[in-house]
């Protein structure tokens, strides 16, 4: 029998903790809610868009901190490859799927286990959807894993990090605006906020 170092006890105890931790916070900014993250798309209530780009804005700020002060190395990071034909398709595929279903997989499992019976049925949807493309994978492998290569914007846009990261903090304060826009534009005087 292999010994377990304590040290993967401590990483294992930690992301579940983190899970927990993650799934309620989900849950008390109302992600739990089909309409609520449905209403993104009708541009009545962009809370998932400013969510998403707090979160994004917040780490890449952080770690491009921590990379310039010397505390991080970006080449030792493991960066997911680019398979951008592939990931566009199923970029769209999962945006038709977050419409017509009103979860992504997270918020569906955290919506779930509020007692949510949509939620359940989202996910017995999507689990029928995972085992279909396991079983016509060998068909789609050479669309699938057409690209490859670790490409980041740093790469696409031939700019320093620093640079990067501003553009993209200034990206995120232009959609804060815009979708404070969309918000007053498209909400109904009558619609309130759902708990």
């Amino acid at each position: 029998m292999i010994p377990i170092h304590p040290s993967v006890y401590v990483a294992y105890t930690l992301a579940v903790l983190t899970g927990f931790a993650f799934g309620f916070v989900l849950e008390r900014a109302g992600f739990g809610s089909a309409r609520k993250l449905a209403a993104q798309f009708y541009l009545t209530d962009m809370t998932v868009l400013k969510v998403m780009f707090t979160a994004i804005v917040t780490a890449m700020l952080g770690m491009t901190l921590l990379r310039a002060v010397g505390w991080v190395n970006y080449d030792a990071i493991w960066v997911n490859p680019t398979f951008l034909g592939a990931q566009i398709v199923g970029g769209l595929i999962f945006g038709v799927g977050f419409v017509v279903g009103g979860y992504c997989p997270g918020t569906s499992i955290v919506a779930a286990v509020s007692g949510r019976l949509d939620a359940i049925a989202f996910l017995l949807g999507t689990s029928v959807g995972i085992l279909g493309f396991a079983g016509v994978y060998d068909k789609l492998a050479a669309f699938a894993q057409r690209g490859g290569d670790r490409r980041m914007l740093t790469d696409w846009l031939h700019l320093p990090y620093g640079v990067v990261a501003l553009l993209v903090a200034v990206m995120a304060v232009g959609m804060f605006v815009g979708g404070e826009y969309l918000e007053r534009r498209f909400r109904r005087p009558q619609e309130g906020v759902e708990p």
